[in-house]
């Protein structure tokens, strides 16, 4: 389900036009008529998205830089110009002695992630009171640019939300100004101690007016200069005045010996403590109901286990290719893409005993015993395939090995199926099912548990096409997030021919039009809360290498070929041999 849905307004030029020099400006900078103008058409506009009518768009980011002047400075090693020095020092004396102060800080804040994700999140929480009052928010990045043009770049990416004017927020716009007033960009390396010492000393000087302070570090670069930037960052920027917190974004390595080399560097310079390793999958909402449908509904209880299950699948799609980023794809595969982080994450939260507590390091004790009971994989169980080129009604749809940032004839694999074996009481012998790829015939992500036949098979002749499928438990992760039962049922009518019946909780009409919170927003709050328990612990990591690691060397060096698949198809036909092998059909392909 969407998270944003209604884009904030474009911002005007930075360079005033000869009409807007003569109009009066009001104290944001923004002539007071040119606001009202673009207020009053988007009021009267409606979007549309999905085939869906939406709600007319609001006012944005509508500051001209009157405080700056059209000639503006870079923004260089935390000086800024002086009108947003002045207004940040205004916002931190204005809430002074109101709690602790938030300093947030975004490392790679000029990459995409940072762009489309980071930065939304933050003014989602913001918008609904989830920051502390006491907060700024540093966007750090290599890339030359001032304050008020990184804002004009986020800004493309802030939208409000649906439910947020039906809760009566009709505050958008202003809720947007005070957001970014709280925003600076500092231009400097990864590398020079100098530049973070910078950083610190311009934290600092906005952190004076408190007595306590929490710092977050979010990493939000490649793993390539992952261990600089910790470095540097906890030796240069320890807050002095309270935690210190780091997000470091997957990939966590390549392999059991890389990721072990990335926990030892980090961990030279930070606690376990103040490492929170992300997954942004585990922020989802129908992954953190998993446990609550589990632990506090009693019917499922007796259910989960061998004895009750057949087969449970865990399938991850996308109906798009590497678009581009094939380069950086092709160096870890769709396995280390999305396997090995998560839907393992998924499958120890499926699979796991009943933690002594909600308390982070219970919840990640039992994932980590689960995942150490892993059967090694085979790879008899394992398919692999890489899509190619399709023409379909005159389109064109690119094979992988079309991207030119793919190396030529790369044995990369775009998809992977296998069965998994957990090697305890509870599911000895049940496979577990894993299936991902890219260039599918549709977008889905979702949880398939099988049931057994019901003993006795006492309507089995009535059953028709029920016999090949058995009641199916479905939790869609997305797109459409819903739960729903499958169950045999008689047909109305005159005899007695039974036929399937889902019963269904789909979130949109158990909840209305209520939109979820990205998962990125559920995280970040969970960091400045210090709430581990969606995060991933070093020996976790450690075991999903130890399980991965010797499947992905065999199929590395042995050069397995992966099966070639038509770009918008449902994967390749290696993936339904290897379910039938356990005598199973995958769920997702009707």
């Amino acid at each position: 389900m969407a998270l944003l849905a209604r884009p904030l307004a474009p911002r005007p030029s930075a360079t005033p036009s000869s009409t807007t020099r003569s109009t009066p400006v009001n104290a944001r900078g923004r002539t007071r008529e040119a606001r009202g103008g673009i207020l009053a058409r988007r009021l009267g506009s409606g979007a549309t998205r999905d085939g869906e009518r939406m709600p007319p768009l609001v006012g944005a980011r509508g500051r001209v830089r009157a405080r700056l002047g059209v000639n503006e400075t870079f923004v260089d090693l935390g000086v800024v110009a002086d009108g947003v020095e002045e207004e940040r020092e205004a916002n931190v004396r204005a809430t002074a002695g109101e709690g602790e102060m938030l300093s947030f800080v975004v490392f790679g804040a000029s990459g995409d992630l940072a762009k489309k994700k980071i930065y939304p999140a933050l003014f989602a929480l913001y918008y609904e009171g989830r920051l502390p009052k006491n907060f700024m928010i540093y966007g750090y990045a290599r890339s030359k640019m001032t304050t008020e043009a990184f804002k004009d770049k986020i800004a493309e990416s802030l939208t409000c939300r649906l439910d947020w004017s039906k809760q009566g927020g009709s505050d958008c716009a202003q809720k947007s100004e005070e957001f970014f007033d709280r925003c600076v960009y500092v231009a400097g390396q990864y590398d020079v101690a100098a530049d973070f010492k910078a950083l610190d000393a311009q934290m600092c000087e906005d952190e004076k007016h408190v007595s306590a302070v929490k710092r977050v570090f979010y990493l939000s670069i490649p793993p390539s200069i992952f261990v600089p930037v910790a470095q540097n960052a906890a030796r240069e920027c320890q807050c002095k005045k309270g935690d210190t917190r780091v997000i470091v974004e997957k990939p966590f390595g390549r392999d059991l010996t890389s990721s072990r080399e990335l926990t030892a560097a980090l961990a030279s310079e930070l606690s376990e403590e103040q490492t929170y390793r992300i997954d942004h999958y585990l922020g989802k909402e129908l992954i953190e109901n998993l446990t609550v449908m589990r632990f506090s509904n009693i019917m499922f209880q007796p259910l989960w286990n061998r004895n009750y299950i057949r087969n449970v699948q865990i399938n991850f799609s996308e109906d798009f290719g590497t678009e581009g980023r094939g380069g950086y794809f092709d160096h870890y595969g769709i396995i280390r893409d999305i396997m090995q982080n998560h839907l393992l994450q998924i499958l120890a939260l499926f699979a796991m005993e009943e933690p002594a507590s909600l308390n982070a390091e219970d919840i990640r004790d039992e994932k980590v015993k689960v995942i150490r009971c892993m059967r090694p994989i085979e790879m008899d169980n394992v398919a692999l395939g890489q899509y190619k080129g399709r023409l379909t009604d005159g389109r064109k749809y690119p094979a992988y090995l079309d991207d030119e940032t793919v190396p030529k004839g790369s044995l990369c694999p775009t998809f992977a199926a296998m069965a998994l074996f957990i090697d305890n009481a509870r599911w000895d012998g049940v496979p577990f099912l894993l299936k991902a790829g890219k260039a599918l015939h549709k977008r889905q992500a979702e949880i398939r548990v099988q049931f057994r036949h019901a003993p006795g098979n006492l309507y089995g002749e009535r059953q028709g096409r029920v016999e090949h499928v058995t009641n199916e438990l479905v939790i869609r992760i997305q797109p459409d997030e819903a739960i729903y039962l499958r169950i045999n049922n008689k047909v109305p009518g005159l005899g007695q021919r039974l036929d399937q019946t889902v019963l269904d909780l789909q979130y949109k009409s158990a909840y209305g039009q209520v939109q979820l919170p990205d998962a990125y927003e559920r995280l970040i709050l969970d960091v400045i809360n210090g709430d581990k328990r969606l995060f991933i612990r070093n020996d976790e990591l450690e075991a999903a290498w130890k399980l991965f690691t010797p499947l992905l060397d065999k199929i590395e060096q042995q050069k397995i070929a992966p099966e070639l698949y038509p770009y918008g198809s449902r994967g390749p036909i290696g993936a339904h041999y290897l379910a039938s092998r356990f005598n199973v059909r995958w769920g997702d392909t009707d």
